[in-house]
């Protein structure tokens, strides 16, 4: 069930890494901001917003899985707006 997490994971990173190299900013720098801001957010996610709803979804397979991956959309949310925030911060810069 972790695979989708860890795939997306490595998949923000990569993404961050070409959003700095495209931006001529820091790609180390950004990559682990990147990381972080999933990682971060995906547990949050999970502890939050699964463990709570949980006892309230039936036991069918689909609906577990469904609610297993809502971590990673809100992950990949967040990402999309540190991201945002780390282009419009060179942008202003230059």
């Amino acid at each position: 069930m972790l695979f989708l997490a860890k795939l997306f994971g490595i998949l923000t990173l990569v993404w961050f890494y070409f959003a700095a190299k495209n931006h001529n900013a820091p790609v180390i720098n950004w990559s682990v901001i990147g990381l972080i801001g999933y990682w971060l957010t995906w547990w949050l996610a999970k502890m939050l917003l699964v463990e709570s709803l949980t006892s309230m979804v039936p036991k069918h397979s689909v609906m577990e899985f469904l609610l297993t991956q809502l971590p990673v959309v809100c992950a990949v949310g967040v990402c999309y707006f540190i991201r945002k925030k780390l282009i419009a911060s060179v942008v202003s810069d230059q």
